[in-house]
């Protein structure tokens, strides 16, 4: 190999690492002030009246903000986009909530998917041993299966799927088209839930007062009360076994169309 051709290989430069830089350091920012815990449940519970209103008010301006905060959340990898599905179904309804999630997600999701390609996936690629050219090839052959795979089956982190093909050589058209379809089984189910989540803020409210009766405390809490009692919600607690089978299910296939390649290749 000749001096030019090893030049010409992508390198690990500060100009080529910059945006990954920049990202990571606004991440750290955020998560040192947390601000991200201002995505809660007891957050939106406390402005919900405030929240509707407005959305009565101003939809598309709504819509765009909630879209706005979506993309940071899933771009920045941080904890909340379960809550923010199921408050995009509270706000805006299934299929508003639901089209404005998956459009956002998937802009955040290619955001950190450019940022890792340029800044890693190209570098590494162009260094790549045997092994993991054989994997990155074998991944770009059926990428947009796998990706459905990936997304679908809820076993996968989202913030690893969105960094995975940006070091496997996916192109951006395949990884856009993988995320946006493979997302909108999840995100219809958890903006779905949304549309319900009247009446678990309205169960919750009256666990929560119950339990600062039984401790003696006024509905507005004291310190003592509110040490014991929490105004609290989980969106794991909605995730049942049925609906995990069904989206592994959805994954499995996926892969079909991969598993007929091999047999009729093999027939061949």
């Amino acid at each position: 190999m000749t001096s030019s051709s090893r030049t010409d290989k992508p390198r690990f430069s500060v100009k080529r690492l910059l945006p990954l830089i920049i990202l990571l350091a606004v991440m750290a920012v955020v998560i040192w002030q947390e601000w991200y815990l201002y995505i809660s449940f007891s957050k939106i519970v406390e402005h919900e009246g405030a929240l509707k209103q407005f959305v009565d008010d101003y939809l598309l301006l709504a819509i765009l903000a909630y879209m706005s905060l979506y993309v940071v959340v899933v771009a920045l990898s941080l904890p909340g986009g379960a809550l923010l599905t199921i408050t995009g179904g509270f706000l805006f309804g299934l299929v508003l909530g639901g089209f404005a999630t998956v459009v956002a997600a998937t802009i955040g999701a290619s955001i950190i998917f450019l940022i890792a390609k340029t800044s890693l996936g190209e570098p590494l690629a162009a260094r790549a041993g045997p092994w993991l050219e054989k994997l990155r090839q074998g991944f770009q052959e059926n990428a947009l299966s796998y990706l459905l795979f990936l997304r679908l089956v809820p076993a996968f982190p989202f913030w690893l799927v969105n960094l995975a093909p940006a070091v496997l050589g996916v192109k951006l058209r395949t990884y856009v088209l993988g995320t946006f379809f493979g997302i909108i089984p999840g995100s219809t189910a958890f903006t779905f839930l949304g549309v319900g989540l009247q009446s678990i803020i309205d169960e919750q409210r009256t666990v929560y007062e119950n339990c600062l009766a039984a401790t003696g405390e006024s509905a507005s809490g004291t310190v003592a009360g509110e040490a014991v009692c929490k105004f609290e919600f989980s969106p794991a607690s909605l995730v049942t076994t049925e609906m995990l089978v069904a989206f592994t299910a959805l994954g499995v296939v996926a892969l079909i169309p991969i598993a007929l390649r091999k047999l009729r290749a093999r027939a061949g």
